[in-house]
């Protein structure tokens, strides 16, 4: 497998894209983020609100509940994107990520204390070049971060509910190269595409792979989660720079 080209954006295979986060986009939300990996820029905001989903009240489920919505605004591809809203339903790729970055938080979320509220997190792409998935889940995870230390520094929570950080970026396989954090252009055409989803300390939540018209072998399947958990460590840190300018 070959590990040397150069990629069309001139980094080496093993070289994730320019990662910033950007603080209070979105002022009205208990807590937001503006995560950019490379071209690819979303806008993920956590809004804390009292109360639970009936169906957890009808099942006597106690503690507090977190969902996901994620959507891509129409500008932010290539050619106009049609909002769910006009077609009359969510297509099945909204309804598949928007389920990805809600189990990827929850698998950190301590729900008891959280106490009785919902933990909203909105997603929106407003650039697209790949890996928009990885980077809404690697910023939903600040945003809900901030989000509870307003609650905490608020008072109304007592303890920090998150017990660890979690991450996402993708793998793959594209002209027989390894590559880490897939721009649009290696993303379309891979032969093999995974995305996985770490949390700081090293834990798996999910991991999605598959062959796009092709197959891959075991040693491949290491190596490709390899790649993945070298690329997780260094957002991680990215994640942790970035919540201690914020979290003093």
């Amino acid at each position: 497998m070959s590990t040397s080209a150069t990629r069309a954006d001139g980094r080496q295979p093993a070289q994730l894209r320019p990662i910033t986060f950007e603080a209070d986009i979105a002022p009205h939300a208990t807590g937001s983020v503006l995560v950019s990996f490379g071209r690819t820029r979303v806008i993920c905001a956590a809004t804390v609100e009292p109360g639970v989903p009936t169906w957890m009240k009808q099942q006597k489920i106690s503690g507090g509940w977190l969902t996901a919505e994620y959507s891509m605004l129409p500008y932010s591809t290539h050619e106009r994107k049609a909002r769910d809203i006009s077609r009359g339903k969510i297509d099945g790729r909204t309804v598949e990520i928007q389920r990805l970055i809600g189990r990827s938080l929850r698998a950190v979320l301590n729900l008891e204390k959280l106490g009785a509220n919902t933990l909203w997190v909105d997603c929106d792409v407003l650039q697209a070049d790949g890996g928009t998935r990885t980077a809404a889940i690697t910023g939903a995870w600040l945003a809900a971060r901030l989000a509870v230390q307003r609650l905490i520094d608020d008072k109304r929570l007592a303890e920090n509910p998150l017990a660890d950080s979690v991450a996402a970026v993708s793998v793959g396989v594209f002209g027989g190269a390894e590559l880490l954090d897939l721009a649009y252009v290696e993303d379309k055409d891979a032969e093999v595409d995974f995305n996985v989803v770490m949390t700081g300390r090293g834990q798996f939540v999910e991991v999605q792979g598959s062959g796009e018209e092709a197959t891959f072998s075991p040693d491949q399947l290491t190596s490709l989660v390899a790649l993945a958990q070298r690329g997780l460590r260094e957002v991680t840190a990215l994640q942790t720079a970035f919540l201690a300018k914020r979290l003093l």
